[in-house]
């Protein structure tokens, strides 16, 4: 797991990391530690470009912190290299649950793009049985510490290739087998959701959750496709929904601010925005507002009514964690306990967990937090 550089942090007199939280975008192939990929690599043709951890993290976040979200994308060469096998997947998602309740993580959604883990002989259905695995195998682990994760499968399908439709049915086969909802990924600029319609409709027709990377490198029209072609739940980032706000004057604290008709139904309709800071600097996701962690709408998206949860979309490149991007927000905003529980509240609520289930969830949050 990647080191947290903030050490401990803490928001009025709590540890952060001690607090139960909730992950809802995370990737599978973005989450290894530098250690296994040096271990994995051993015997295959992936090139490393360091030999030892440190280094290898090192060149991960270099790389990844480029302002374009083709060149961050550019890093997963080497993480989806060394995950071509049976034992190498089972081995990444049970580290991955592992880390993440070492974060105080108590639910997560994990994604991953099974097509792209095929080069090993797998077929699509071995590598999600191969995932579960670990997922399971990582549950049992954390249980027997004495704590307790449920981790659930987001496939998505890349939407630049021709599988979306194959990995939409692969995901309602796996319904009841730790398949929660799916997900689009990629390059999101020239694909937009309305390219894999046909696949879309199957999984409305299957009443399957879908959440869709929108609003990320696209812009607003991303984020309209999501919806309307989509019938996205949540938006993956969905920073640029922003972009669909006019600050008309601000005078002091107050803001006064102009919605335009997406933006009014997202907020209204309380879609959830999986905002993922750190990463949202590094792809150039802000880039119209500026370059620092202060220039991210995501206080504006807050203050406003969204749904915002907090994520860290890729742990390994970010070199971050959940409590990391909490303690980076805190720090940027001034939010107190109140506020990141909210967050975490509202990821509870927009979890493809059925109902009970999410009450449930919501109840361990809030009596985690009145400790």
């Amino acid at each position: 797991m990647a080191k947290d550089k903030t050490a401990e942090p803490r928001v009025q007199g709590v540890a952060l990391r001690s607090l139960p939280k909730v992950s809802l975008h995370d990737h599978l192939d973005g989450g290894l530690r530098p250690e296994t990929i040096l271990e994995l690599a051993e015997g295959t043709d992936v090139a490393l470009p360091a030999s030892d951890a440190a280094s290898l993290q090192e060149w991960f976040a270099e790389r990844a912190d480029s302002g374009s979200l083709v060149e961050y994308l550019k890093t997963f060469e080497i993480t989806v290299g060394v995950m071509q096998t049976r034992e190498a997947l089972t081995r990444v998602a049970r580290e991955f649950v592992e880390d993440l309740a070492a974060d105080g993580v108590v639910y997560g959604e994990v994604r991953w793009a099974p097509e792209q883990h095929l080069d090993g002989g797998l077929t699509l259905e071995e590598a999600v049985e191969a995932v579960q695995d670990g997922i399971e195998q990582g549950e049992d682990i954390v249980e027997d510490s004495g704590r307790s994760i449920r981790v659930g499968q987001i496939l998505s399908a890349m939407r630049q290739g021709d599988r979306v439709q194959e990995v939409a049915e692969l995901a309602v086969a796996f319904r009841q087998d730790g398949v929660v909802a799916f997900d689009i990924a990629g390059p999101e600029d020239g694909f937009p959701p309305s390219q894999h319609r046909a696949a879309f409709d199957y999984l409305a027709g299957e009443f399957f959750p879908v959440t869709v990377h929108a609003g990320e490198a696209a812009g607003v029209a991303s984020i309209r496709s999501a919806l309307l072609d989509g019938r996205a739940l949540r938006l993956g980032h969905g920073v640029a929904i922003a972009r669909d706000l006019e600050v008309v004057s601000r005078e002091g604290e107050e803001v006064l601010v102009q919605f335009g008709d997406l933006a009014r139904w997202v907020r209204d309709r309380e879609i959830p925005l999986e905002l993922s800071p750190s990463s949202n600097l590094q792809t150039g996701a802000v880039a119209h507002w500026g370059s620092q962690i202060e220039d991210h709408p995501f206080d504006l998206l807050y203050q406003l009514g969204f749904c915002v949860t907090v994520n860290t979309d890729n742990r390994l490149m970010s070199r971050t964690s959940l409590t990391r991007e909490l303690a980076i927000l805190q720090a940027a905003f001034g939010y107190d306990l109140d506020d990141i529980e909210q967050f975490q509240l509202n990821a509870a609520a927009a979890s493809f967990l059925p109902v009970e289930q999410r009450e449930e969830l919501i109840d361990l949050i809030s009596e985690g937090f009145a400790r």
